[in-house]
């Protein structure tokens, strides 16, 4: 068996990109899939654990912006991470895979509380940890989530799985045809030009705890076990390149 590049990873999963293109909601299809591809990756050995967002049911940040109490706004997007995670955790068991879901907001009845060295042990037996709730603090992003959780675990990487697009441009590429699209990148150039990777809090903690990110395309099928077996995918973001 060929020996993946990364052991211990973090999977981040925005709420967008299981909704596929319905762009609300859960979508059968994209979860199925996404289950299929994580599965893949256990097979191969790696421990995989995931953070998943939750702006395909809720957005705190927009609803706040029409005048709800951000703090309010942001817990109920929390609730909606867990909702996701839920229904990850039943896709991924579907296939036999075993999962254990934590959140970092109580909810004893349907998961576990997030507890780090717990979570470890998850992963050393090989179980897929999908963490929900974000931090458990509004006023941060489930990309900061998944920043802290890689820091907390000793992940060596972050799966950034977009959906729509491929890698880090240098515009929105949807919109700049002229955009262009970075093979490598590192923090400070990030930071410095707004890149669209993960808020800059998320982008600091990964720097300060040299956590390399990879941005790459969920849509595309088997492009997880591309990203653990270290081919040259997406966009890589690291603390080394000049």
């Amino acid at each position: 068996m060929i020996e993946a590049k990364y052991q211990r990873v973090v999977l981040k999963l925005s709420g967008e990109a299981l909704a596929g293109e319905d762009g609300f909601g859960i979508s059968p299809e994209v979860i199925k899939s996404v289950a299929a591809q994580i599965r893949e990756v256990t097979q191969l050995g790696v421990q995989v654990s995931v953070v998943v967002g939750g702006g395909n049911i809720w957005r705190g940040v927009s609803a706040s912006q029409e005048g709800m109490d951000r703090a309010h706004a942001d817990y109920m997007g929390m609730l909606a991470t867990v909702l996701n995670a839920l229904a990850l955790q039943d896709a991924l068991e579907r296939l036999d895979v075993v999962t254990r879901v934590q959140t970092s907001i109580e909810m004893r009845q349907v998961a576990e509380p997030y507890i780090r060295r717990r979570a470890i042990r998850h992963l050393e037996k090989n179980r897929v940890v999908i963490f929900a709730g974000g931090t458990g603090n509004p006023f941060f992003s489930t990309d900061t989530a998944a920043a802290l959780r890689a820091a907390e675990i000793d992940a060596e990487v972050i799966l950034m799985a977009k959906n729509g697009v491929d890698g880090v441009y240098s515009a929105d590429p949807q919109k700049d045809p002229a955009a262009i699209k970075y093979d490598v990148l590192n923090f400070m150039t990030v930071l410095n030009q707004g890149l669209g990777v993960m808020d800059a809090t998320a982008t600091s903690l990964c720097m300060d705890n040299n956590i390399p990110i990879l941005v790459f395309a969920i849509t595309v099928p088997g492009n997880i076990r591309r990203a653990v077996m270290g081919e040259s995918i997406g966009t890589i973001v690291r603390r080394d390149i000049v």
